[in-house]
């Protein structure tokens, strides 16, 4: 899991955790997330002979074969296999899998740091964020295509990372939503209510959320 996490946090790194609203922050790209946009477009464009010739080439058929104890038997050759027949949903779904199983790492590392009493409130609260933006940079890729195959888990996703969110920035989150209530994907965080003292302990639970939703994602995709 570590090497897994490992190039992420290095990218993220060099800057400071950026405050925003879900749906309205757009991370810059890295190596993986632009291999997937390129991928994606190639799809989409039925260039399914150049879409396979990125996946071959590229860091996410990398890291699925570096991390393939931690992803679905078989995820990387399904992938791969479905660019060549020119099954663009299925291949599609493959690069969901390989998201959500990376954002659930990142959650649940998240979630280990948080708990992690021997550093100061102030340092996790700073590593808490850092792994938030990790989480969005690549959620953000995924949302649309998570909320065609289950809207509710995309919903729950968005909510939890949001109330997460406002943990760590001392924004308590809309009333309802921690229980999990159907509220709208784009809906916003009430700017008007007091601010309160950052909360690592209390960031935990919403991530451990996105954790269990993306591991039932996973598991329901690949026996579709």
């Amino acid at each position: 899991m570590r090497g897994w996490l490992a190039v992420t946090l290095v990218l993220l790194a060099a800057a400071p955790a950026t405050g925003h609203h879900v749906g309205a922050y757009v991370p810059r790209d890295n190596e993986v997330s632009a291999n997937f946009k390129q991928l994606k477009f190639s799809i989409q464009a039925r260039k399914f002979d150049v879409a396979a010739r990125l996946f071959e080439t590229g860091p996410i058929r990398a890291d699925m074969r570096a991390q393939a104890g931690r992803l679905p038997a078989g995820l990387e050759e399904a992938t791969r296999a479905a660019l060549v027949a020119g099954d663009g949903p299925r291949a599609e779904r493959g690069l969901v899998v390989f998201f959500a199983a990376l954002i659930r790492d990142l959650a649940l590392e998240a979630d280990r740091r948080l708990a992690d009493t021997r550093e100061p409130a102030p340092a996790r609260i700073a590593t808490g964020q850092k792994l938030l933006e990790a989480i969005w940079r690549y959620y953000n890729l995924v949302d649309f295509t998570v909320g065609q195959y289950d809207p509710k888990a995309a919903v729950a996703v968005r909510l939890a990372f949001d109330e997460a969110e406002g943990y760590a920035q001392g924004s308590p989150p809309p009333a309802g939503d921690s229980a999990g209530t159907s509220v709208a994907p784009e809906s916003r965080r009430v700017t008007s209510r007091p601010v309160v003292a950052p909360a690592p302990e209390k960031m935990r639970e919403p991530l451990q959320r996105i954790a269990r939703t993306l591991s039932g994602l996973i598991e329901t995709s690949m026996t579709r």
